[in-house]
């Protein structure tokens, strides 16, 4: 679900990290019933909306999505990122994000501070212009409507 040509405002790096591809399955309760594909095609939609192209991506891989942030440093306007479970661990994509110097916007599916402690303390909110959080698949496309207002400033 990649189109990341460049056209019009920009393209948008969509990064998802583990699991996310199991949305719709996975403990429903808390990340709700939308599938990954179906979060896709939204963004899409609201992104074309504003302007802009969206590259859309999922990987279960830390290095791959340290990879996709490396890439968007020539390709990107803004990064999205639901880091997923690399948000609390992985220093390799903080430092990757800290090269990214446009905006930056964090995503959580659930409310990571109404849960264990575990997921309290991400190290990508380190980096990170602005955060989404508790919101469900909605905070995609709000996320996108954030940053079509970041890029322009």
């Amino acid at each position: 679900m990649s189109t990341g040509e460049q056209r019009g405002r920009g393209c948008i790096y969509i990064l998802n990290g583990p699991n996310l591809n199991l949305l719709g399955q996975r403990e429903p309760a808390i990340y709700g019933s939308t599938t990954l594909a179906e979060i896709g095609e939204r963004c899409e939609a609201k992104a074309k909306s504003l302007g802009f192209t969206v590259d859309f991506r999922q990987t279960n891989f830390e290095g791959e999505l340290v990879e996709s942030v490396q890439q968007a440093r020539q390709e990107a306007c803004g990064i999205i990122i639901n880091p997923a479970g690399y948000s609390f661990t992985s220093v390799a994509l903080l430092d990757a994000l800290k090269m990214f110097e446009r905006p930056k916007i964090e995503l959580h599916i659930s409310n990571v501070h109404a849960r264990e402690s575990t997921y309290h303390n991400s190290l990508v909110s380190r980096t990170a212009t602005g955060i989404i959080i508790g919101l469900g698949a909605a905070g995609y496309e709000l996320a996108i409507q954030a940053m079509a207002g970041l890029v322009e400033a």
